[in-house]
């Protein structure tokens, strides 16, 4: 099950005049000064969640690969009464 691309729905629907949109908004909010800042924040970021998500990928799929250790069982017999304790009767025969 190998991930070839992956896209983020609501990014789909976003054109040219959104993304000047939203951009304009950014920059009235922090200003020019901030936004190299914030740019550089977020793409540390995002380089973050990609490195823990292909070493989370990663050790899945090394769990997958791995062959099951199946334990067995222990077969021990235990006596069901020794004959010198004092406990237990004596057989009766009837």
């Amino acid at each position: 099950m190998a991930i070839t691309h992956s896209t983020l729905a609501f990014i789909e629907g976003l054109g040219g005049p959104e993304l000047m949109m939203i951009f304009f908004v950014v920059l009235l909010l922090f200003g020019g000064q901030k936004l190299p800042e914030l740019a550089r924040g977020l793409g540390k970021s995002v380089r973050e969640f990609k490195k823990a998500t292909a070493g989370v990928e990663e050790e899945i799929k090394k769990a997958m690969d791995a062959p099951a250790e199946i334990s067995k069982p222990k077969l021990e017999t235990k006596p069901a009464a020794e004959a010198n304790n004092p406990f237990t009767l004596p057989p009766t025969d009837k």
